[in-house]
């Protein structure tokens, strides 16, 4: 959001005015995009405040649903095919009923009343095509549902944990990317054990968990439970991934680009989406639209801007089609109000049975 912003400094009011999130706020957020898990005493320096502000402000921010750590599978674990972008259309006095109740679906990263060609937009993981397949099949065979379009994902150009405040200074984000925290999340990754699923589903609604809490429901040592967390997020085979209430964070409008591109030009025009400030989310699909992108924009009027700019990067593409949220009901595992704070948890599990 701020590409320059200054340095938080001791002295900063803990309690911004409602509904807003405040420089340090941004900057915290950022700083646990970056160490989603670090200390605070490790934060401490490059936040220029003391850690025990941070803690204060962190759970004022986690217990009012403004801004949250998250855990789940890394894409790496989700085979080709069994990740897709799907359009619902239903039945109008259904909508928001519709929404909600596939919120709850564990398969349902994400869940998005949007404008457009369709009235719901969801991101669905499973672990196989073939619970892929079921899924689809049972969408169809819910009453208020009309039609669905499903987009397979080829490949994640980027992922949203990839994604930054820019609340940091330069040497601020240098002093976090030094840290083990932040290069853990950058390794790739073998194939999660029955032991690593365990472990997402408790890190799910708190990423930040202690490892005594962990340990206490698991039942084990917590050096066992150290050694676990150590080899899941330093394998690379889980993404922590901290968030924000969009809308207190200054971006005021999320939308979805449905673009075509040459088939030569797919991974080069992947690369120039990753490079654009606005792009939350890019992937290559398969259907007549072989490249989308999810853009967090301040205003929708930017909306024009960031499709002159991809034009301009990427002179062969054609936008075939253009969703606006209208409102986030769920965002990789969070249920979100109307203002964007979460309200709850259902968590990712790309291997729960299709009902």
């Amino acid at each position: 959001m701020h590409e320059s912003a200054p340095s938080a400094v001791p002295g900063t009011v803990d309690t911004p005015p409602r509904g807003t999130l405040d420089e340090l706020d941004l900057a915290l957020v950022n700083a646990l995009q970056m160490a989603p898990r670090a200390p605070w005493a490790q934060l401490a320096r490059p936040l220029g405040v003391d850690a025990a502000t941070l803690s204060r402000r962190w759970a004022r921010l986690r217990d009012s649903g403004a801004a949250w750590v998250t855990c789940y599978a890394a894409p790496s674990q989700v085979t080709y095919g069994a990740m897709a972008l799907i359009e619902v259309s239903c039945v109008p006095q259904a909508r928001v009923a519709l929404a909600e109740e596939l919120a709850r679906h564990p398969q349902a990263m994400s869940v998005e009343l949007v404008a457009g060609s369709c009235d719901l937009l969801l991101t669905v993981a499973t672990v196989t095509m073939s619970l892929m397949s079921g899924y689809v099949l049972a969408l169809s065979r819910i009453e208020a549902v009309t039609a669905t379009r499903t987009h397979l994902v080829q490949h994640l150009h980027r992922e949203g944990s990839e994604w930054r405040m820019d609340s940091l200074s330069r040497d601020q984000q240098r002093d976090l990317t030094d840290t083990e925290e932040a290069a853990a999340r950058t390794a790739a990754g073998a194939t999660l054990t029955t032991e690593d699923r365990i472990l997402l589903l408790a890190l799910a609604e708190d990423g930040r968990r202690p490892v005594a809490s962990i340990a206490a429901q698991l039942e084990r040592p917590e050096s066992t439970v150290r050694r676990m967390l150590n080899s899941l997020l330093h394998g690379g085979r889980a993404v922590l991934r901290c968030d924000a209430a969009h809308l207190h964070a200054g971006w005021r409008s999320t939308a979805t680009l449905w673009m075509s591109v040459p088939p030569a030009q797919l991974t080069r025009a992947g690369d120039e989406l990753c490079r654009m400030r606005d792009t939350r989310m890019a992937a290559s699909v398969s259907s007549e639209a072989n490249l989308l992108a999810v853009v967090w924009l301040h205003s929708l009027d930017d909306l024009a801007r960031y499709e002159t700019q991809v034009a301009a990067r990427i002179p062969a593409v054609r936008v075939l089609n253009r969703t606006v949220t209208l409102r986030w009901v769920k965002r990789m595992g969070r249920l979100l109000a109307a203002d964007g704070r979460s309200t709850g948890c259902v968590p990712i599990d790309v291997w729960h049975p299709v009902a």
